[in-house]
């Protein structure tokens, strides 16, 4: 398997495994009467499946960036941002003649 793929799924698994412990603590901590409504409907278990599947793939997707963004090399000639090849322009201001013409 390629070394990208391999990555991909362990993101995605370790981001399904952040959002059933943040579901987990949405049901612990009854945000919103969550417990109670879950707990007293009938398709409680498809809405907290519901809820896993979804904040799942948003924190797969968060964790995989978060990773992709960490992997870039590091360079020791790190300027900041800075392009010190181009001079730099100075803005100096510039009278613009302007014709009036009065209104009667």
């Amino acid at each position: 398997m390629p070394k990208l793929i391999r990555l991909y799924i362990t993101q995605v698994v370790i981001g399904f495994a952040i959002s059933a412990a943040f579901v987990g603590m949405l049901l612990y901590f009854n945000v919103a009467n969550l417990w109670h409504l879950v707990t007293h409907s009938d398709v409680g278990i498809l809405a907290v499946a519901i809820l896993w599947i979804s904040n799942g793939i948003v924190f797969a997707g968060v964790q995989f960036a978060i990773t992709v963004m960490g992997m870039a090399g590091k360079d020791g000639d790190d300027t900041g941002g800075k392009r010190d090849d181009l001079p730099v322009m100075a803005a100096d201001p510039v009278a613009i003649p302007v014709k009036v013409s009065e209104r009667r």
